[in-house]
């Protein structure tokens, strides 16, 4: 008995150890994640990485180069919320740019920004909470609402109200723009371009706790990770989920996903896509892995996108 209790007791230990561990990773903007570690354990396992990470940073410095505007705003719980606005002079649309966990707007959105500022979009890179100030990341949970106050922020320029808005996102970025879509959004919200979104907090935590740490994640685990998450990052993950979102959509949604995804796995979208009570559309990449669909097939990425602004353009 003693033996048994003992063994309980460390079990308890080693669970609570573990979630302790993954809300720092996952949650905390301030906790240092090596590279390495991101790479691979909870993104692609890619051939190409080294050579992609060298794409990805050109691009990202070029975009930081360029003449984008930086503009702050405050979020609905006092946050101080940054974007980096590149203005267009003859736009025929805005799209809201949110990026990934753990990334960059200029990382995320610097190889696509050629094709976005070239088809006449004005764009507002947007950075996700987490990266800066009190280093809280909401997985989108929190992140929807400053999505909304980007909107607004839009939407208070005379020399902008009048053109559509698209949501655009990657990955968590994919997540917090379609929990967005759950909200009443402006007449010219017209679309959403979600490239690799997840279906829910818990659900991307099981997935990878299991597939990419191998650790177990029960209901006990579970539960625990939502009293901790409420205790110190003041956010249940259980609040809300980009399907309970999408049940409420009411504008066009490209899913966009990669089939080699080891990070979001692809049904995920799958759920989403079937969960999206509005005008959808779904574009898998077969030999894509994680938020590398726009790099393996860019001419087959820019054709949907390019269909979704000529459908929905003239809406407002």
């Amino acid at each position: 008995t003693g033996a048994t209790a003992a063994a309980l007791g460390t079990a308890g230990a080693v669970s609570y150890v573990a979630a302790r561990s993954l809300i720092k990773i996952t949650l905390d903007g301030k906790f240092n994640v090596k590279p390495s570690l991101r790479a691979k354990k909870f993104l692609s396992k890619c051939d190409r990485l080294d050579e992609m990470d060298k794409i990805f940073e050109r691009e990202a410095k070029r975009l930081q180069r360029g003449d984008c505007i930086s503009v702050e705003i405050t979020a609905a719980d006092g946050e101080r919320l940054r974007g980096h606005f590149h203005y267009c002079p003859d736009a025929k649309r805005t799209v809201i740019a949110m990026h990934g966990w753990r990334t960059t707007w200029a990382r995320d959105f610097g190889s696509a920004s050629h094709f976005f500022h070239n088809n006449q979009c004005n764009v507002l890179y947007a950075e996700q909470r987490g990266q800066y100030g009190d280093g809280r990341i909401g997985f989108g949970i929190t992140e929807r609402h400053d999505c909304l106050c980007w909107i607004r922020f839009i939407n208070s320029s005379k020399e902008l109200s009048h053109l559509p808005i698209y949501l655009c996102g990657v990955s968590m970025g994919a997540a917090t723009v379609l929990m967005t879509t759950g909200a009443k959004l402006p007449p010219n919200v017209v679309g959403v371009i979600a490239d690799c979104g997840f279906t829910s907090p818990q659900a991307i935590w099981r997935h990878v706790t299991v597939n990419n740490l191998h650790f177990p994640y029960g209901k006990g685990q579970e539960k625990l990770i939502r009293r901790l998450c409420m205790k110190r990052m003041e956010m249940d993950p259980d609040e809300y989920s980009t399907t309970a979102a999408l049940k409420n959509c009411k504008i066009p949604v490209l899913f966009i996903h990669g089939a080699l995804d080891r990070f979001v796995p692809l049904e995920m979208t799958y759920e989403n896509f079937s969960a999206c009570a509005s005008e959808k559309r779904l574009f898998i990449v077969p030999d894509a892995q994680h938020g590398m669909s726009y790099f393996v097939d860019r001419n087959g990425y820019e054709a949907e996108v390019l269909r979704l602004w000529k459908e929905c353009d003239r809406r407002i």
